[in-house]
C-alpha cells in the first residue's frame, strides 16, 4: 500500500492547502448548482403536466350520457399521452407499454397524483375532470423527462468540466505567486548556506522592507549586525586580555629567571617572591573578573550583600595601592542597611578596578559612597585627580585604552583593561558603570540591583 509523506516545503504545504481548499469549494458549487437545477427542472415539469392536464380536462365534453375525450395537439413536444379513466376504468389511451398504463392507473391513488416511470422517461399527473359539479373522469397526462434529462447530463458535464478549468487555473495562478511570495525567502536560505565563518560582514539586504518577508530579512540584517558587534567586542577583548595576561606572565618568567641565574641573597629571593605574588594576583583577578561576568550573563550567579561592607571590602582591598601613593580612602558608611542584589564578591570585583582607577588618578583622596534609589543602588567614587574629560566618557571603558589622566601618571601599570571588565561585569549583572565630566576631580558611578 502506497505510503503518502507529508509535504516538507512551507511552499508545497501551502499550494496543497490553497488546491485541496479549492477542490472541496468547487465540488460542493457543482454539486448545489446541479442539485438546485434539477429541482427547478422538476418544478417545470410539474407545471406543464398541471397544466397540459387542466387543458386535457376541461376538454372533456359528456355525449349522450357518455364522456368523450377530445383529442389536442401536441405542443412544444412535452405532452407525449393522455389517459381517460372513468370510475377507475380506461376508456381511452395511447398505445403505450404495459409497464406505463400500469403507472398512468397509479397516478390516479398517488398523494400528489404525480408517478415517475424512470424506465420509460416519463412523468404521469392525474387531473379529474369536473361536469356539473361531479367528477365525470380523470385525466393522466404524460409529460416527457428527455428533454430535461438531458439539460441535467449537460449542465452536470459542462460544470464538471469548468470546475475542473478553474481547478487547473487556481493551482498555477497559487503555485506562481507562491514561488513570487517566497522567492526572496529561498535566496536568504541560499545566501545564509554559502556564507562561512569569514563572512560576517555580510547581509541579505533585500532593500527597503515592504511587507513581512522583507521586515523579516531587515530584522535578521539587525540581528546579525549586533552579533557582529558583539563578535567584534570580543574579539578585541580576547586580543587585549592576551596582552593584559601576557605582561604579569612575562614579569614572573622574567624574575624566575633573574632568580635562578645566580645564587642571591634571601632578601633578593623575597623580592622576587613578592613580585610573582603581585603579577599571579593579578592575572588570578582578571580571570575570576571575566569568569564572574560569564556566569552572570549565563544567570548562575545569584545572591545579595551588604553594600557597606562590599565597600569596606573594597577599600582594604585597594589599600595598598593607597599606601603606595599616599591616597587616603575614606568610605562613607549608609546610614541604614543597604542590600545589593548580587554576590559579596562580584560586587567587590566590579568596585575594584574603579577605585584603584580612582587611587591611580587621584591627588590625595578618594571617596566611596552608597545610596540606594528605586530598585538600584548607586555606589559612588569621586577622586580629586585630573577628572574625565567629556570626550573620554565613554572612551575610556574601551579595553586597552586609559584616558588622559591614566597616561600622565608613570606608575599607572597595565593595558586599560580595569574599567573595561568592571563595566562588562556590571551589565552582565544587569547593571553600569558611568563617568562624569561635571566638576573637578573623577566621579564614577557603578549601579547595581537592590537586593
Amino acid at each position: 500500500m502506497m505510503a503518502f509523506s507529508r509535504p516538507r516545503t512551507v511552499r508545497a504545504r501551502l499550494l496543497l492547502a490553497v488546491v485541496g481548499a479549492t477542490a472541496a469549494a468547487l465540488a460542493l458549487m457543482t454539486l448545489g448548482f446541479n442539485v438546485l437545477l434539477w429541482r427547478e427542472l422538476s418544478h417545470n415539469a410539474d407545471a406543464l403536466a398541471r397544466s397540459r392536464a387542466a387543458v386535457e380536462a376541461s376538454a372533456v365534453h359528456v355525449v349522450n350520457g357518455r364522456v368523450e375525450p377530445s383529442v389536442l395537439p401536441d405542443r412544444g413536444g412535452f405532452a407525449t399521452e393522455a389517459w381517460t379513466f372513468v370510475g377507475g376504468r380506461l376508456i381511452d389511451g395511447p398505445e403505450a407499454s404495459r409497464p406505463l398504463n400500469r403507472a398512468a392507473a397509479r397516478a390516479m391513488a398517488a398523494p400528489l397524483h404525480i408517478v415517475d416511470v424512470p424506465r420509460e422517461a416519463v412523468r404521469l399527473y392525474a387531473q379529474p375532470a369536473v361536469i356539473k359539479g361531479k367528477t365525470a373522469a380523470v385525466l393522466v397526462v404524460g409529460v416527457s423527462l428527455k428533454p430535461y434529462l438531458s439539460t441535467r447530463r449537460i449542465a452536470l458535464f459542462w460544470s464538471g468540466i469548468l470546475a475542473v478549468v478553474l481547478l487547473v487555473v487556481v493551482t498555477l495562478v497559487t503555485r506562481w505567486v507562491l514561488i513570487a511570495a517566497l522567492r526572496p525567502v529561498a535566496e536568504m536560505t541560499a545566501s545564509a548556506e554559502a556564507w562561512s565563518l569569514r563572512d560576517a560582514e555580510r547581509r541579505f539586504a533585500v532593500g527597503e522592507p515592504r511587507d513581512e518577508l522583507g521586515r523579516l530579512a531587515a530584522t535578521f540584517d539587525a540581528l546579525l549586525d549586533r552579533v557582529s558587534a558583539s563578535l567584534r567586542r570580543e574579539q578585541r577583548f580576547s586580543a587585549e586580555l592576551s596582552h593584559e595576561l601576557r605582561t604579569p606572565l612575562a614579569r614572573i618568567c622574567a624574575e624566575a629567571e633573574l632568580a635562578l641565574r645566580r645564587e642571591r641573597r634571601s632578601s633578593a629571593y623575597k623580592e622576587a617572591l613578592r613580585t610573582v605574588l603581585a603579577n599571579a594576583q593579578a592575572m588570578a583577578r582578571t580571570i575570576e573578573t571575566l569568569v564572574s561576568a560569564q556566569r552572570q550573563e549565563m544567570g548562575l550567579a545569584r545572591g545579595s550583600a551588604d553594600a557597606g561592607a562590599v565597600l569596606d571590602a573594597v577599600a582594604a582591598a585597594c589599600s595598598g595601592i593607597a599606601d603606595e601613593r599616599g591616597i587616603d580612602v575614606a568610605v562613607r558608611a549608609p546610614k541604614a542597611a543597604v542590600a545589593v542584589g548580587v554576590e559579596s564578591d562580584v560586587a567587590q570585583r566590579i568596585l575594584q578596578p574603579v577605585v584603584e582607577n580612582a587611587c591611580q588618578c587621584a591627588a590625595a583622596r578618594v571617596t566611596l559612597d552608597v545610596v540606594r534609589a528605586d530598585n538600584e543602588v548607586a555606589f559612588s567614587i569621586d577622586d580629586d585627580g585630573p577628572g574625565v574629560r567629556a570626550d573620554e566618557r565613554e572612551l575610556i571603558f574601551e579595553p586597552g585604552v586609559r584616558g588622559s589622566a591614566g597616561d600622565s601618571y608613570r606608575a599607572f601599570e597595565g593595558a586599560g583593561l580595569g574599567l573595561a571588565l568592571s563595566r562588562r561585569l556590571a551589565r552582565a549583572a544587569s547593571g553600569d558603570v558611568t563617568a562624569s565630566a561635571d566638576g573637578p576631580g573623577g566621579h564614577f558611578v557603578v549601579r547595581l540591583p537592590s537586593g
